[in-house]
């Protein structure tokens, strides 16, 4: 290959997030109530034990008992280089044992205090086991501590097994792991703006501006570099993948898809030799030329990188990559999206595209279908078709502000049966339980570009949380 690329990373960046636990209590208290320490300390591995359900790579500090213990645990812990610090408050402890981890770690922190059960028993209880239940009294001091430090800090507050509590920390923790993602990704930018789309340039600095990470600048040659011959190993492998994977139409021409295949081989050579977390490209081409071809070759790979985790999508449209990356860390997928019609007889706004799909939350086996011509886009090939599974649905968009800030749109919906175009095009009946022209014009007047990423199931607090710990804007619509 002529083309060069950095040396890859890939087995050594991280794939999960890190998140830090240390549990605490007033040391002045083990001696007077002998039974209380073992309780909480018991308390404290019931949510190292939870922790380590989620998808993240957890660091024990043990359980601090005065400000000595906490600088130790804080340097522990500043070492470790946290995505997400938990305090534990298993009960009264004072802000000076926690202060040394407040300062020394760049991690954001989430307070939980989980007392042992739904409710004391008042009559039964000594002063010892009351303090077990005690967890909720440090935490105001807690918060006026960070604050006068400058120091941001989150909570939640609940018992030991209440799922509701553990549902939010769990929140806090993917948004914590998305935030991390982000904040190392690696997005290639390949090829050109398509003409005219003013709504999806970006400058590549505000994605390292608002998420952290890096663009990679590409060239369609890069891409070209690494297609291989119709007849290599390679390309066979990749066609009876693409025959497991999909359904496979009369209208698709074997040329066509041993094209595509040869694309898709070459797409995944690009995202290994640069390290790529996301992908985002465009060719106009001219005349049936070796790039013209290549653009129009994309969507097989692409939608096959993107249902593996690595969005790869057309027209340059880098910031809905970066919403379909973060939706797919969420565990949403996350599908390449916008408005294509508006059904008032059953109340649907139609969505979806002419391209790279996430095949992974398809309502049924996705489709092949062979077009002579891309609406819009020079070539011809193959193009993916299908909907989204049915049910609740989230909308999750990239809005860049005049002054370069991002801000965060979701809004979410239900997706359903209804007829569907046989175009080559991904499409999703959307119930947004009112009148599909209110919601479309609601939807527009954010200033949201006309591509956004469609998930499944209802993430808007979880996108909420990621906004937070970004230090974003949030747009929640509702209408």
């Amino acid at each position: 290959m002529t083309a060069t690329a950095e040396p890859t990373a890939a087995t050594t960046r991280r794939t999960r997030p890190v998140v830090g636990l240390v549990a605490g209590g007033l040391g002045t208290y083990w001696p007077q109530f002998p039974d209380l320490l073992p309780q909480l300390q018991r308390s404290a591995d019931r949510v190292a034990e939870r922790m380590r359900g989620f998808d993240a790579d957890v660091v024990d500090a043990g359980f601090v008992s005065d400000e000595r213990d906490g600088s130790t645990a804080a340097e522990r812990l500043r070492a470790a280089d946290c995505d997400l610090i938990v305090c534990f408050l298993t009960t009264y402890l004072t802000s000076s044992m926690i202060a040394p981890i407040a300062r020394r770690s760049q991690a954001p922190v989430l307070f939980v205090n989980l007392q042992p059960t739904e409710s004391m028993d008042h009559a039964g209880f000594d002063t010892g086991q009351w303090l077990a239940y005690c967890g909720a009294c440090p935490l105001p001091e807690m918060a006026n501590m960070f604050e006068r430090l400058g120091v941001e800090f989150r909570s939640v507050s609940g018992y030991l097994e209440d799922e509701r509590a553990w549902e939010r920390i769990g929140r806090w923790i993917r948004a914590a792991g998305v935030k991390a993602a982000m904040g190392r990704a690696r997005h290639g930018l390949m090829g050109h703006l398509y003409p005219g789309m003013m709504d999806v340039s970006t400058d590549p600095t505000l994605i390292t501006r608002n998420f952290g990470g890096h663009v990679e600048i590409l060239e369609f040659d890069d891409l070209r570099e690494r297609v291989p011959g119709p007849e290599e190993a390679a390309v066979a492998a990749k066609l009876a993948e693409a025959r497991g994977v999909f359904e496979v139409t009369d209208s698709v021409v074997e040329d066509d898809f041993r094209w595509g295949a040869q694309v898709a081989v070459g797409l995944d050579r690009l995202v290994e030799d640069f390290s790529l977390d996301s992908l985002s490209y465009y060719h106009r081409g001219l005349a049936g030329e070796l790039h013209e071809r290549l653009g129009a070759g994309m969507i097989l790979g692409a939608s096959l990188l993107t249902a593996r985790g690595v969005p790869a999508v057309g027209e340059y449209e880098l910031r809905t990559c970066t919403a379909m990356l973060m939706m797919d860390r969420l565990g949403g997928g996350g599908s390449f999206t916008e408005l294509q019609a508006l059904d008032f007889t059953r109340g649907h706004v139609e969505m979806g595209h002419d391209g790279p799909a996430h095949l992974a939350i398809s309502a049924r086996k996705p489709l092949l279908r062979g077009l002579g011509v891309y609406h819009g886009k020079r070539g011809w090939g193959v193009s993916v078709e299908f909907d989204v599974k049915h049910g609740p649905v989230t909308l999750f968009g990239v809005i860049q502000r005049k002054d370069g800030s991002f801000a965060l749109l979701t809004a979410e919906g239900r997706t359903g049966e209804g007829p569907l175009l046989r175009i080559g095009n991904t499409t999703s009946r959307v119930d947004f339980g009112c009148d599909p022209g209110e919601w479309t014009d609601a939807w527009s007047a954010t200033g949201i570009a006309h591509h956004w990423a469609l998930g499944t199931g209802h993430r808007a607090a979880e996108v909420r949380a990621v906004a937070d710990l970004m230090g974003l804007e949030h747009v929640h619509l509702t209408v």
